[in-house]
């Protein structure tokens, strides 16, 4: 089920399509200084994902402000890419959660699937385990959860919580929790 989500091209337009979205209503917000916000994108190397992507998949989208003594950046959130982490966040949320209690082999298999290095997954995991959880955004947000969510198996347990099918609008779901970090 999951393979095939992060093969699925239609899935990666779909969350282009979200992000573009996320992206005109901060460009509307314009600058707190009152300016017109420009565009100024990030160019991205994202890996992960699907090989026929479109080029556009390659950019986070990212605005500046116009005017000559503010150009404040105002880069909003994104359900593609979690923080500055080169690989698309569906394969960060869903790699790391796969791997939880998966045998040696079965680890092996799927790092070598996405290209994932060991030590990135360690490094995912890491993150997961120890960084997330100490975070003000998990801090802020855990409460809603009822039960709450074990912070031991992150971010498998927040994924059981969204898409405990693997439906696929249950991903998007957690990944436009997730967007604002």
């Amino acid at each position: 089920m999951w393979h095939a989500l992060l093969r699925d091209t239609r899935f990666f337009d779909l969350l282009y399509r979200l992000d573009q979205d996320l992206a005109e209503r901060a460009r509307a917000q314009g600058c707190p200084c009152g300016g017109r916000l420009d565009r100024a994108d990030y160019p991205r190397k994202p890996r992960g994902g699907p090989a026929d992507l479109s080029p556009d998949q390659d950019r986070r989208q990212s605005f500046c402000c116009h005017r000559g003594g503010c150009r404040s950046r105002t880069t909003p959130p994104s359900l593609r890419f979690l923080d500055r982490r080169v690989y698309f966040a569906v394969g960060v949320i869903l790699l790391t959660a796969m791997t939880h209690g998966a045998s040696p082999r079965r680890v092996t298999a799927l790092r070598a699937e996405l290209g994932v290095d060991r030590r990135t997954l360690a490094r995912w995991q890491r993150w997961w385990q120890e960084h997330f959880p100490a975070s003000r955004f998990w801090r802020e947000h855990r409460a809603r959860f009822s039960p709450s969510v074990c912070s031991d198996g992150l971010p498998g347990t927040l994924l059981d919580r969204f898409a405990p099918q693997g439906e696929q609008e249950g991903i998007v779901s957690l990944l436009r929790f997730l967007a604002p970090i």
